[in-house]
């Protein structure tokens, strides 16, 4: 079989996986609503109960799912890539953790309580400033360990301002909301959240996407992609600005999910081949399964205990990350 033929058949599958289980997401709850009344319930002009469900609270949640989790496991190859460090993922250039705080500054202030969209703005303002200040840092010559540096200074500050809102917070509702919301969760999502987070997906896909001739010639050293052409400042800023509008943007509408952007782009490299601009669609499409998958899982396991839906990734990211170290280990040996 050769590598072209293998390629295209996995993205067949993971094409083919992602539909399947989204499907599945717009007809898995609680309300016990048949597969063929929930599709013919979103598609029809009436206002009932059933139709209500299908457009305001399922439709947006598979909606979501599906492009948070195609950002995140896009993203994770991408840098991955760019960075040439398989440990590399979203949160490793600190834009995960400064959406977090801003949400959590939010919470804290009582501006999500006036605001209805002043929870996500507030995540996507911390988005912003974690990208300007990585930017800063890296300067427009920075290397990938420069990257790499200034986004665990930002995680770490990030991490610490969080921590201190939660410590001095007087409110338990308002900390245990924190907390809540850091978890990462689908439920309870419109399809104004999804129209706000859409355009910078968008935008950061395309711009991820132009990255594979780059990302392909990296591999031989950035010395050498330099000599055939490939503008290193241009790569470093597209990379970081596309990671960041669109992690930015899913942090902010769903909270922190972790292990996606780390766990599917190896899961999916030997399956693909050495070619990291095969890896971005494939990972695009598996993140997207993954992150689907879960999401029915919490409906399915604890549907009256509102189980978060980065609890689950965690839990099923860790122990399979793990596995792979090891597997990793035993090949060296």
């Amino acid at each position: 079989m050769s590598d072209v033929f293998r390629y295209r058949l996995v993205l067949v599958v993971l094409a083919a996986t992602t539909a399947v289980l989204f499907l599945l997401s717009l007809t898995v709850g609680p309300a016990a609503i048949g597969f063929r009344d929930s599709i013919a319930a979103l598609f029809s002009d009436q206002r009932d109960a059933i139709a209500l469900i299908m457009r305001e609270i399922r439709l947006p949640r598979a909606l979501l799912g599906l492009t948070i989790g195609a950002t995140l496991g896009l993203c994770g190859a991408a840098l991955q890539g760019y960075l040439r460090n398989p440990l590399a993922e979203p949160a490793l250039i600190g834009v995960s953790a400064s959406a977090s705080l801003g949400a959590v500054l939010a919470i804290y202030t009582g501006f999500s309580a006036l605001f209805p969209l002043g929870l996500p703005l507030a995540a996507l303002a911390g988005a912003v400033a974690a990208v300007i200040v990585v930017q800063a840092l890296a300067g427009g010559r920075g290397g990938a360990l420069t990257i790499i540096l200034a986004g665990v200074a930002v995680s770490s500050f990030a991490g610490a301002m969080t921590s201190l809102a939660l410590n001095l917070s007087s409110n338990p509702y308002a900390a245990l909301e924190i907390v809540f919301w850091m978890l990462g969760s689908l439920a309870d999502r419109s399809m104004t959240h999804v129209w706000l987070a859409a355009p910078f997906m968008l935008a950061s896909w395309i711009m991820l996407g132009l990255l594979g001739r780059a990302l392909d010639l990296l591999t031989l050293g950035g010395d050498a992609a330099q000599t055939m052409g490939v503008d290193m400042r241009r790569v470093q800023l597209m990379a970081v600005l596309g990671t960041a509008a669109s992690v930015g943007a899913a942090t902010a509408v769903a909270g922190a999910i972790g292990f996606v952007g780390l766990v599917v782009p190896h899961i999916l490299r030997p399956l693909v081949g050495a070619r990291p601009s095969r890896l971005l669609a494939a990972s695009a499409l598996g993140g997207a399964s993954m992150l689907l998958a879960a999401d029915i899982l919490v409906r399915v396991i604890a549907p009256g205990r509102d189980l978060k839906l980065g609890v689950v990734t965690a839990i099923v990211g860790a122990p399979f990350f793990l596995w792979l170290v090891w597997r990793t280990r035993r090949k060296l040996a």
